[in-house]
């Protein structure tokens, strides 16, 4: 296991951080305890959450319930101080007006909620879910500013922003004396490289932590998917998660069988030659690993230090 820190910060943490969208939403209880059990006992000290997570399964279902944070409450019982903590807040947590968002009311009312089902007196880092058109970003982060003097946060990050979103947050933090988002938590895998363009560098250049989530396309890059009309029993796309399916194109099953290709020679699954591609881009402070079974855990982490040759990521890029 290797462990950077937080960008610019003097945190550490794991290169592989379990994420946790699983957690009563697709597994139970018992199955989570697990998983987490493993993920600590295997030298991972990061774990992701957010107030949203653990819908359950009716997708139809609008708004988080919390679950997942209720389940890391429970599990980390006694062993608080082993993990570095990180939750979100921004998505809808019920119906009606006020229920989501990043205003100042609702971060402190979901705060104090996110704290009480973790059963700790702080956040790690603090996440805002994805970038509220609706709230002045001045409002925000005098707001997660407080919760930092307040002690109930440590640090604060973002979500799903583009560069020019965390730099114009960066501005105003800076012209107002507030704290600064430490880190963003984008999409990056083979079959979505966007953030190559501004994000990362971007990332590099202001030491913003990268904290990168679907390293393995939701799935797609498993290989369990051979074309689109191709849906195990039990995957993702058996619960029907419509994201996954923005995969399902005939160039991205192309590449995938490319991509599987090079795996073979290297004698890896697809999975853990993904995710160990993730691992290998510098920019890269940690990428998200979701679980539903013990297995994805331990796959994951023997290839948590495996470094790519040149030669290898060279192949790698020059599949289109």
């Amino acid at each position: 296991m290797q462990y950077k820190r937080l960008g610019n910060t003097g945190l550490e943490v794991s290169n592989l951080c379990l994420g946790t969208m699983s957690f009563g939403r697709w597994i139970d209880e018992e199955a989570s305890q697990a998983i987490l059990n493993t993920a600590i006992e295997s030298g991972i000290n990061f774990i992701d959450t957010a107030n949203f997570y653990g819908k359950g399964q009716d997708e139809a279902f609008a708004y988080g319930n919390g679950a997942s944070e209720e389940i890391l409450g429970r599990t980390l019982k006694g062993r608080r101080e082993k993990v570095v903590l990180a939750t979100k807040v921004g998505l809808p947590t019920g119906m009606g007006r006020n229920q989501s968002g990043l205003s100042r009311g609702h971060i402190f009312k979901e705060i104090e909620k996110s704290l009480q089902r973790l059963q700790t007196d702080y956040i790690d880092l603090y996440q805002v879910h994805i970038f509220d058109h609706n709230t002045p970003l001045e409002e925000t982060l005098r707001a997660l500013d407080d919760l930092v003097h307040q002690g109930k946060v440590r640090y604060i990050g973002c979500s799903n922003y583009g560069a020019w979103q965390i730099a114009k947050a960066h501005g105003i933090s800076e012209r107002l004396c507030l704290e600064k988002y430490v880190s963003v938590q984008p999409q990056y895998n083979l079959l979505s490289r966007e953030i190559e363009t501004e994000l990362l560098p971007f990332c590099e250049s202001e030491q913003v932590g990268a904290i990168v989530y679907s390293p393995m396309a939701r799935g797609m890059l498993s290989g369990k998917y051979k074309g689109p009309d191709d849906v195990p029993p039990e995957s993702r796309a058996a619960h029907n998660e419509k994201r996954l399916f923005t995969y399902f194109t005939e160039k991205n099953f192309q590449l995938v069988e490319q991509y599987k290709e090079l795996a073979d020679r290297e004698n890896l699954t697809l999975s853990q030659f993904a995710l160990a591609w993730v691992l290998n881009q510098q920019s890269v402070t940690s990428a998200i690993i979701g679980a539903t079974k013990d297995s994805h855990v331990t796959d994951a982490v023997a290839v948590s230090d495996l470094n790519f040759s040149s030669e290898l990521l060279e192949k790698i890029d020059q599949i289109k």
